[in-house]
């Protein structure tokens, strides 16, 4: 059986563009990629904090270092420059990949500076 799990989430991301004229996807400064794990072209969830828009699209690569999170082609109308966004990616995992298990969860402040990275979400609180 496969478990569809969060393999990276990058948390509070400031949209910088959002441009509807662009051929679609998620533009995302390289170095976040890199170090969240999620590749190029792979497959996207992003959950808008601003209006509670949710959408499927797929990464793409921005300059490095530059805190780039550009929403592009028909998604541009669902996230403006200033919106807090969640983006998520998943894995398939199988019973025997779970057992050690650990998403990359990666924070930002409202410059996409990374200011804190995890490898858990702590529990809620009642």
């Amino acid at each position: 059986m496969q478990i569809t799990m969060l393999k990276a989430k990058l948390h509070r991301a400031t949209v910088t563009h959002a441009e509807l004229g662009y051929e679609g996807s998620c533009a995302i400064d390289g170095k976040i990629l890199d170090y969240s794990g999620i590749r190029e072209y792979e497959q996207i969830q992003i959950y808008n904090v601003n209006n509670g828009e949710r959408f499927t699209t797929y990464a793409i690569r921005a300059e490095e270092g530059s805190g780039i999170f550009s929403i592009n082609g028909a998604a541009a109308r669902l996230a403006c420059p200033g919106d807090y966004i969640i983006v998520c990616s998943y894995a398939e995992l199988d019973e025997a990949e779970l057992k050690n298990y650990q998403p990359t969860l990666v924070y930002f402040n409202d410059k996409n500076d990374m200011v804190k990275t995890a490898h858990s979400i702590p529990v809620q609180a009642a």
